[in-house]
């Protein structure tokens, strides 16, 4: 599956929550994400990410492991998606390690995620707090196959308008670009 997805800075973050709000209930998460990278970073050279998630939620703690293949569509970075919960997140990083990942960088994301339906989509929003960067973020995304990308991302532009997020306020920097960048 292809995850379609946009991001954007947002700019009046109480306006999106309260709209947000109307659609869905928020479920809050703090995801602690560890990026994996071979030695010479041919991962990213090849645009592809593997990473350990852990999420803390109010009522419970899952870890979830995922490999993001090259972007099929380059405007929005949208990429295929693997994922699958594991059991024990230490086992998952000592797999990784023991097959010569290494750490490439590690960063905690403070989520509100919003699951509703619109446009006939399962629809995913998620404000995004980076304590180590500036502003909120925005992502909206749909999990469909690679023939359905274009339309679906007409359909989440649709829902970001609907949310007052405009093309302009959409980025393709990553959260992992922009805390390494803090971290010089």
């Amino acid at each position: 599956m292809i995850e379609a997805e946009l991001k954007a800075h947002v700019h009046a973050p109480e306006a999106v929550t309260r709209h947000l709000d109307e659609r869905a209930e928020a479920r809050v998460e703090i995801h602690q994400d560890t990026y994996y990278d071979w030695p010479d970073g041919s991962l990213e050279k090849r645009d592809q990410e593997l990473r350990v998630r852990t999420v803390h939620g109010r009522d419970s703690v899952r870890t979830v492991l995922t490999f993001k293949a090259a972007a099929v569509e380059k405007a929005s970075g949208s990429k295929p998606e693997h994922e699958t919960r594991v059991e024990d997140s230490q086992e998952a990083h000592a797999i990784l390690h023991g097959l010569g990942y290494v750490p490439a960088i590690a960063l905690e994301k403070r989520c509100r995620n919003y699951e509703f339906e619109a446009r006939g989509r399962q629809m995913l929003a998620t404000l995004v707090r980076v304590p180590e960067i500036d502003g909120t973020f925005l992502e909206v995304e749909t999990l469909v196959d690679e023939d359905d990308v274009a339309a679906a991302l007409d359909d989440v532009r649709a829902v970001l308008a609907e949310l007052g997020i405009g093309q302009e306020d959409l980025t393709r920097e990553t959260y992992t670009s922009a805390v390494a960048i803090h971290r010089r």
